[in-house]
């Protein structure tokens, strides 16, 4: 098995660094490292390697051509590199959150490592020079395939997903007291 691709959901320990020019006016330069936050280095080696996962596919897709189905596709691929169980409908074990043995059930992408990634190159993309309204990384298809996914997985494992509510602040404001959400 191939492990291409794979460091794009582990993340990684290795740290990047980026070269900032601080001039004083005269003709020297002082070149300094500052570290990328894992972040920011997950994000990069993220769009480094959907853009390899494009130029690898033939005939190789542009960037600028880059649409949702890609996208999927891209997701779908990663899935060989998963680590969570995911239970088949007939498997003895499905819904089970502690199975008592093993099966023969798939590997799979955890969802929440997709959504991270989604998040991640959708940052990316427009970081990169591309528009918010052509980001394929945002588009509809895209966040039902990670319902889909998590919902999927949610059954399968016995784990049913609950989204957190938001927290909500106070503030008074010429002696009225009203509610936001918090960011």
């Amino acid at each position: 098995m191939s492990n291409k691709g794979k460091d794009i959901v582990e993340g990684s320990s290795r740290s990047s660094t980026t070269s900032i020019s601080t001039g004083g006016g005269d003709h020297k330069h002082h070149q300094q490292q500052v570290p990328l936050s894992r972040y920011e280095s997950q994000k990069r080696r993220d769009w480094n390697t959907f853009g390899q996962y494009l130029r690898n596919q033939r005939p190789p897709v542009a960037l600028s051509q880059c649409n949702s189905n890609h996208v999927l596709e891209f997701l779908r691929y990663l899935d060989q590199f998963g680590k969570t169980k995911v239970h088949l409908q007939g498997c003895l074990f499905f819904g089970q959150t502690e199975p008592p043995g093993p099966c023969t059930c798939p590997l799979k992408q955890a969802w929440g490592s997709l959504d991270a990634l989604i998040g991640r190159l959708r940052a990316a993309y427009e970081e990169n020079g591309g528009l918010p309204e052509t980001n394929p990384f945002a588009s509809g298809s895209i966040r039902i395939y990670l319902r889909e996914v998590r919902d999927s997985q949610s059954k399968a494992r016995g784990i049913p997903y609950k989204k957190k509510k938001k927290k909500r602040i106070a503030i008074k404001h010429n002696g009225d007291t009203s509610t936001l959400p918090m960011q």
